[in-house]
């Protein structure tokens, strides 16, 4: 999946081996949003949380009308072309893949909290009667959560499907890096740029966690209750932080702020892999179905409008 403003794209390779690709547009505008620091990171958030969702479940659905297609025996071809039917069972579909979604994110959001959340306070309380710096058990609460995004990340990982996932997290990454570095994109120079990327999905998530580190040190309540409360209500504010940071890494180069980003792209050693050619194409197809990287490759090194010093290669936009 790739998305260049509010334009997103995404490819899949069919088992017949050509490559189907479904383009739209996030439908709310976010203009104004986006001008407000911190807001606009929370707003990113859960754009992408549901966009990634909806995007996998795009995937999926390819796969399952094959399927259907086997199952179903041969018929005749008016019976092909009534549309009523299928009008209503599409109308159907729409509704039970709406429904979907929101019970998987719902669901999903109710794991990370307690897995995340209430796991590594829970494990950090056991400690209170030996430790009474509530400060020190706010950083050992952040190495159990760290720690425990480490352990999940690296156990999915092992998992065939999701080696696949990371493969073509690797391609997306690897083709935005091809572009960035003023490349052609084809799959020869693709094979050759970096699976890494500051401005990736998993970056972000390791530095809220790090952040969060930080901002529940200053949480000086003594009921648990309120405590755990507390921190669900600054998740947002922590996104938001964390965007903030995520986007001037993304930017900017320099000695500083490749070292803040050096963990995130440590993580990002598990959760992408070198992908096949195969992988390659469906990046790229993705990437020229939302960004003309030809037009922007012509102006690549021209100086932009912001400060006269920053390249254009950094006002590029396309991310997945």
């Amino acid at each position: 999946m790739m998305r260049n403003g509010m334009d997103y794209a995404v490819a899949v390779r069919t088992s017949d081996d050509t490559i189907e690709v479904n383009k739209d547009k996030i439908k709310h505008n976010r203009d104004t949003v986006n001008k407000i620091p911190i807001v606009r990171g929370v707003v990113a958030f859960v754009d992408s949380l549901v966009l990634g969702i909806s995007t996998l479940m795009v995937s999926a659905e390819y796969f399952e009308e094959e399927d259907d297609k086997k199952d179903k025996p041969d018929v005749d071809i008016a019976t092909i072309e009534s549309t009523n039917n299928s009008d209503n069972e599409d109308a159907k579909k729409n509704k039970i893949n709406t429904a979907e979604m929101v019970f998987t994110i719902v669901i999903s959001f109710i794991i990370a909290i307690a897995v995340f959340m209430l796991l590594p306070y829970g494990l950090s309380k056991l400690l209170v009667n030996w430790i009474g710096s509530p400060s020190l058990l706010a950083l050992i609460e952040g190495i159990i959560r760290v720690a425990i995004f480490i352990a999940y990340v690296a156990a999915i990982s092992c998992m065939q499907d999701i080696k696949r996932v990371f493969m073509y997290h690797g391609a997306e990454h690897k083709c935005i890096n091809c572009i960035e570095h003023g490349n052609d994109l084809n799959v020869e120079n693709v094979k050759q740029s970096s699976r890494f990327h500051k401005r990736c999905g998993t970056s972000f998530l390791f530095i809220v966690l790090i952040i969060s580190i930080f901002v529940f040190m200053f949480i000086r309540v003594d009921n648990n209750f309120i405590q755990l409360g507390l921190r669900l209500l600054l998740v947002p504010v922590i996104a938001g932080i964390s965007y903030e940071f995520i986007r001037l890494a993304g930017r900017y180069d320099n000695k500083f702020i490749d070292i803040l980003s050096q963990p995130g792209l440590w993580v990002q050693r598990i959760t992408t892999k070198e992908p096949d050619d195969d992988m390659i194409e469906v990046g790229i197809k993705s990437v020229e179905e939302v960004f003309d990287w030809k037009e922007f490759l012509e102006h690549f090194d021209e100086p932009s409008n912001d400060n006269g010093t920053e390249s254009c290669a950094k006002k590029q936009n396309c991310t997945e």
